[in-house]
């Protein structure tokens, strides 16, 4: 009884410290403004520099929606969005979680 006990506790005690495994984020981005998004960049929250445009060659016109994937192999859960529009306009919203995301909504 006592070797199953302890061997939980070392099950339990290697669980806690594994390291976390990053996954793939998507969800849906809905641009509501009546500009064209040209580029879309996402940043950990605790990170200093943007990421790659998301969008690529493509761009999210206006009353457009999307699906939107985050593989930055990061295990975060909170991140910073940067959106740059056709006018050259920049929209950053901070400390989103991306973990509880199911869509966002550009509005004006």
């Amino acid at each position: 009884m006592l070797t199953r006990v302890a061997a939980g506790v070392l099950a339990a005690a290697c669980l806690a410290f594994a390291p976390a495994f990053a996954q793939d984020l998507a969800y849906d981005l809905h641009n509501e403004t009546s500009y064209v998004v040209m580029e879309f960049y996402t940043s950990p929250s605790d990170e200093d520099e943007w990421g790659s445009d998301l969008l690529g060659s493509t761009v999210l016109g206006a009353g457009e929606s999307a699906e939107v994937t985050i593989a930055d192999g990061s295990d975060q859960c909170v991140y910073d969005f940067r959106f740059v529009f056709e006018d050259g306009d920049v929209v950053e919203d901070f400390g989103i979680d991306i973990c509880e995301l199911a869509e966002y909504t550009l509005s004006e």
